[in-house]
């Protein structure tokens, strides 16, 4: 079988899962490798997600690893099923750069989305205005052509939430409902936006105010993405050296913690959608 030299998130996180697995049952490679009757290097393409396996072999390799969490072995079954070779995004390869497009794959499969941001308003909820002037405050500038297309990209992904498929959660810092990117018009405007997109049924969208010292760092800005079983959530995060994606238990642990603080300071839904309000009539005093 050749090897995937682009293998999908899903396909890299069904191999991390195996090797997880495997770690867990205390195995080496070569241990489970000789169990399974195959070399050891075909062990290692597995756990990178370079080759496939059958869901024959995913229930052989959980028996050998004394894995009985059924409800897992069944999610990892059905990443294994899934046939789809790509999904929208793949229109982008080779015009934007793959944190672009494994930001929309995480989101296109989830369960369910929660984001904290302290900066700016968060991408499933910006309007054309503002992500354009979002990313035209790129340093070096973008030239035009490539703001437009990422801004472009930055709404289609947007589907995700104004389809009502997927529940999301928005906390978001009071910071970012003041900061102007591209002027009080554009951001009023954004205000607007947020305020329509609560009323969804699927959407929450709830205001972290600055006197609240109940916050993570400055820098922590996630979405927290709900896979089929908590074993496969993922956090994804931002950073300026590029997209961090976070799935070790530990981890994806702590970022439940921090959402359920960030949840018990944060404005109730109609609290936010009355402040967000409030700040939308300062921004339009502006420019009137």
């Amino acid at each position: 079988m050749a090897l995937r030299s682009n293998p999908t998130l899903r396909q890299l996180r069904l191999g991390a899962e195996l090797r997880r697995m495997r770690e867990q049952a205390g195995l080496g490679g070569s241990q489970l490798a000789r169990a399974l009757g195959i070399n050891p290097a075909h062990v290692t393409q597995m756990e990178s997600g370079k080759t496939g396996i059958s869901v024959e072999r995913l229930r052989t390799i959980a028996a050998l690893c004394m894995c009985v969490n059924e409800p897992l072995i069944d999610a990892l079954a059905d990443i294994i099923t899934d046939r789809d070779k790509g999904g929208w995004w793949e229109e982008y390869r080779g015009n934007l750069s793959q944190d672009f497009l494994e930001v929309a794959e995480i989101e296109a499969h989830a369960q369910g989305l929660s984001v904290y941001t302290m900066a700016f308003i968060h991408g499933l909820l910006q309007t054309n205005a503002y992500a354009s002037a979002v990313f035209a405050r790129s340093y070096p500038p973008l030239p035009e052509h490539e703001v437009d297309l990422r801004a472009a990209f930055r709404l289609r992904r947007q589907h995700i939430i104004r389809s009502e498929a997927t529940p999301y959660t928005a906390y978001i810092h009071e910071a970012a409902l003041r900061m102007q990117f591209g002027g009080a018009r554009v951001q009023a405007e954004q205000l607007g936006a947020l305020v329509e997109a609560s009323e969804r049924p699927n959407i929450s969208i709830r205001v972290v105010l600055f006197d609240v010292d109940m916050i993570p760092l400055p820098n922590e800005n996630f979405t927290y993405v709900e896979g089929p079983v908590q074993e496969l959530d993922t956090v994804q995060s931002d950073s300026g050296v590029g997209n961090l994606l976070f799935d070790a238990p530990a981890h994806t642990a702590r970022f439940r913690s921090l959402l359920a603080r960030i949840g018990s300071a944060a404005l109730s839904a109609e609290e936010s959608r009355e402040f967000i309000r409030s700040i939308k009539k300062d921004m339009e005093s502006k420019y009137a």
